[in-house]
């Protein structure tokens, strides 16, 4: 093989390539905060402060990367096989859904070490029969998967109203959210867990989600890298044509990647409905599904980035509220321009670095094969 055409190693594509991506990022990041008029180190300084400098600030962070962790991996998983799955939001939305129905109904009468894997079947449940219908379009009608679930979104959306307004709203309520959740329904937070093992921790959002998190993450590498079904999806991925010239069931493939993409979205309500907010609520999602679409970017498809990509833009949501309390000049508005560059230069400019990372390397390859001649 030529020296020039020696492959980029997998640690380079997964964490050199989306680091440089991201000092990008903060480089233009810090010449507009300095033309605002803040001192733009002192901005990064307060961000990461208000993201890892105490354990509730910890706590945040990785609640929201939780969320991200599991969007990113359903958006990961999908493009394997080269499908869009732009319906996360609305997976997790129905996700959550199931949740609440499994603990509405059964909080009375089931202790928690029941509920809990109740409700975690019915969240994947719920999310992958929403991923499902527009798995059906694209494989047997033709439909576009981009343009079905970027529809199913809103029609998730517009479900969850007339539920709450007119089923699950709780009695006596002008709020449409459901009753609360008896004690026992609720997932138990990072703070309790510490606490049986004599570690204190502040109070956060964060809780035992976090944990299915990154076994879920765990349990994707060994699916799309060690199994039959993940190398066939890869193949179809590669080339549809030459996997159904393999002997490959394309369509098969596709409506189980969905399944699994919308399952992987759908437990997103478990850390929002059953750790967080422990009724059913409307907006719950929060963009929580859009935002692992960068995730994923970033992450460049794989676990170990994603979980990485996903811890930074938890400090993101949380950095960037302590700084826009810290700091009245940058505005909220200020640190989502902060986000958006991010997912800039990690999105849609993901791939203007690897040209010069790859002559880098090259250059490297070839110098130390000579050293060793």
């Amino acid at each position: 093989m030529n020296q020039a055409s020696k492959p980029l190693p997998v640690w380079i594509d997964i964490v050199v390539i989306p680091l440089v991506n991201l000092m990008l990022a903060l480089s233009v990041s810090i010449v507009i905060i300095y033309l605002i008029g803040a001192n733009p180190f002192e901005a990064i300084k307060l961000m990461a402060e208000g993201a890892f400098g105490s354990s509730e600030g910890v706590g945040y962070t990785l609640y929201y990367a939780t969320n991200f962790i599991f969007t990113g991996l359903a958006v990961a998983i999908a493009f394997h096989s080269m499908l869009f799955n732009i319906g996360g939001e609305g997976q997790a939305y129905i996700g959550g859904l199931g949740v609440a129905i499994v603990l509405l109904a059964f909080d009375h009468y089931l202790p928690a070490w029941m509920l809990v894997p109740i409700a975690l079947v019915a969240s994947m449940v719920f999310g992958a029969a929403w991923a499902a219908i527009p798995a059906y379009l694209q494989a047997y009608r033709g439909s576009h998967i981009v343009i079905t679930t970027i529809m199913f979104n809103f029609i998730a959306a517009n479900l969850m109203v007339y539920l709450l307004v007119n089923i699950f709203i709780e009695p006596g309520s002008m709020t449409p959210q459901s009753r609360p959740f008896l004690d026992n329904a609720w997932l138990p937070s990072m703070q309790a867990i510490f606490a049986d093992i004599g570690i204190k921790i502040s109070e956060s959002p964060l809780n035992l989600s976090f944990i299915f998190a990154l076994i879920a993450s765990f349990l994707v590498w060994i699916y799309v890298w060690h199994t039959r079904w993940g190398y066939e999806m890869r193949s179809v991925g590669f080339s549809e044509q030459a996997a159904s010239y393999a002997g490959i069931k394309t369509k098969r493939v596709v409506m189980i990647t969905m399944l699994i993409s919308g399952g992987l979205a759908g437990l997103v309500g478990i850390n929002e409905i059953m750790g967080v907010q422990h009724k059913l609520m409307l907006d719950f999602v929060a963009g929580y599904g859009f935002t692992g679409i960068a995730v994923a970017l970033m992450g460049r498809n794989h676990p170990v980035g994603i979980i990485m990509a996903s811890i930074l833009f938890g400090a993101l949501f949380q950095g960037g509220a302590e700084l826009a309390f810290d700091m009245p000049i940058i505005s909220k508005e200020m640190v989502f321009v902060i986000q958006g560059l991010i997912i800039l230069f990690s999105g849609a400019l993901t791939y203007m670095s690897r040209p010069w990372i790859e002559k880098l390397f090259s250059v490297f390859y070839k110098t130390k094969n000579l050293g060793e001649i």
